[in-house]
């Protein structure tokens, strides 16, 4: 395995080419087409920028810590050089008139967008079964689905397509594909990456981060994504500031209701191995308890669906996107577009949504939710006055079968169980890998700390990889 910084400096050096790599993508693009990560390709505009890097590196003009890096972003980053879908027919022909931050900062780096993967259509769902265009099989077993939403990106990362991928994680999918495929998912402290440009799911709990190989290449693209953005209020000013080691003595928190006999016994046992790993290196990992999770996916699938509803009602067949023929009435345009467009997963969260934030249910559920939302985060703020990090499985399964959850949303919406209370509280959360099953499927476990701690976890999951 190539670390991103070896590979950059190859390319600075004149061992390889920016374009030579980006050529290299490209083939491993084609020679894995049946996983159908990818729903376009930008290539034209990306080999036009990997001659512009090779130019400047020739001239000896100074090029950013990424230079000549090819990378694939999830299809709901608004990109230049094809269209950006979010797996929707709705926004099947959208070409973005201008690109999310964090792309604009890889691209300042010298990082080369070269195409956009497979997602659930807007990140609704946990298996990339929901794209209107097609499911990602899993880079481990093809019978196996990629975990989701950001599937595609996982997979492109896994199958080594390119150094890295960006994806969106709003209750876990960034973290569980990660899991599902075997490779390093980071989602941040919300706010330390900027939203602006990144088609919206929950506004409250989206976060953007990326997948990567090892820690070491993570780090380096997430410090440079991050930082305040005038486009997103909800930034925060830069505090990321990558720390080289973790000095023993760290006391870590293993989550005693993500360990029960309901989660798989080769996830379980993954775990438990990697807290021994812990141990060994001069940490102590003790159990502790937060009953309140076992509310967390209430919590969760009453606030998300009520942010959908919002963020979706923008897609109505006259501004952009998709606009339904036939129709007689502004009614009818406005009904027969969203029922084309959306995917039954979308239609699910926005009725779920709507509902809940109807008159008369509004105080009942949602402000309930938004109440309990604040004792989660209270008792992870109680847990973190004597724990430096916590620790669990990503996911209660390995990778399930494809169609194995279709049919049953309540058991998909499972899945998500051991994610979804990271991101409720804003806390970054990292999944790494932590062996693989009998059936040599991979687990990750997932690393969590309070907020604005991230430098603190990549350092621990670095010091466990060097080991």
């Amino acid at each position: 395995m190539t670390h991103i910084s070896s590979l950059v400096a190859r390319i600075k050096n004149g061992e390889t080419t920016a374009r030579a790599q980006v050529e290299l993508a490209f083939q491993k693009a084609q020679d894995n087409h049946e996983y159908h990560a990818l729903l376009s390709l930008t290539k034209e505009r990306a080999l036009e920028r990997a001659t512009e890097i090779d130019a400047r590196i020739a001239q000896g003009e100074p090029v950013g810590e990424l230079a000549g890096v090819p990378f694939v972003a999830k299809d709901n980053f608004l990109a230049f050089g094809a269209p950006t879908t979010a797996a929707s027919k709705i926004l099947e022909n959208f070409e973005a008139p201008l690109q999310a931050t964090a792309i604009e900062k890889l691209e300042a780096a010298g990082a080369i967008c070269i195409g956009k993967a497979n997602l659930d259509a807007f990140a609704h769902g946990g298996s990339t079964e929901n794209s209107a265009f097609g499911l990602t099989k899993n880079a481990v077993n093809k019978d196996k689905v990629a975990g989701g939403s950001s599937g595609g990106s996982a997979v492109v990362t896994a199958l080594d397509i390119v150094p890295f991928a960006l994806g969106s994680d709003t209750g876990g999918s960034i973290r569980q594909p990660a899991s599902f495929n075997g490779v390093v998912g980071v989602k941040p402290t919300y706010g330390m990456v900027s939203r602006y440009g990144v088609i919206a799911m929950a506004s409250s709990t989206d976060t953007i981060g990326c997948f990567t190989k090892d820690v070491s290449d993570a780090e380096l693209v997430m410090k440079i994504m991050s930082g305040r953005d005038v486009r997103d209020m909800t930034t925060l000013p830069d505090f990321f500031e990558p720390r080289e080691q973790v000095a023993p003595g760290r006391k870590i928190g293993l989550i005693r209701e993500f360990m029960t006999e309901d989660v798989d016994a080769d996830v379980r046992q993954r775990t438990t191995e990697y807290v021994e790993k812990l141990r060994a290196q001069g940490h102590t990992v003790e159990e502790v308890s937060m009953p309140i999770l076992k509310h967390t996916l209430g919590m969760y699938y009453i606030i998300v669906p009520a942010e959908i509803s919002s963020n979706l009602a923008r897609y109505d067949g006259i501004r952009y996107g998709l606009r339904a023929e036939g129709v007689k009435t502004l009614v009818e345009l406005y009904g027969k577009t969203r029922d084309e467009g959306f995917v039954t997963e979308n239609k699910r969260r926005i009725m779920i949504g709507s509902y809940v934030l109807s008159s008369g249910f509004f105080d009942a559920y949602y402000m309930q939710a938004q109440k309990a939302r604040t004792l989660l985060v209270n008792a992870y703020n109680e847990l973190f006055n004597t724990y430096d990090a916590l620790i669990g499985p990503v996911s209660p399964t390995p990778a399930f079968g494809i169609g194995e959850n279709a049919e049953d949303p309540i058991k998909m919406y499972l899945a998500d169980i051991m994610t979804v209370p990271a991101s409720l509280a804003g806390l970054p959360a990292l999944s790494v890998p932590a062996g693989v099953t009998s059936d040599g499927l991979p687990v990750g476990v997932q690393l969590i700390g309070q907020r604005k701690s991230d430098a603190n976890l990549f350092a621990l999951a670095k010091s466990m990889e060097a080991n």
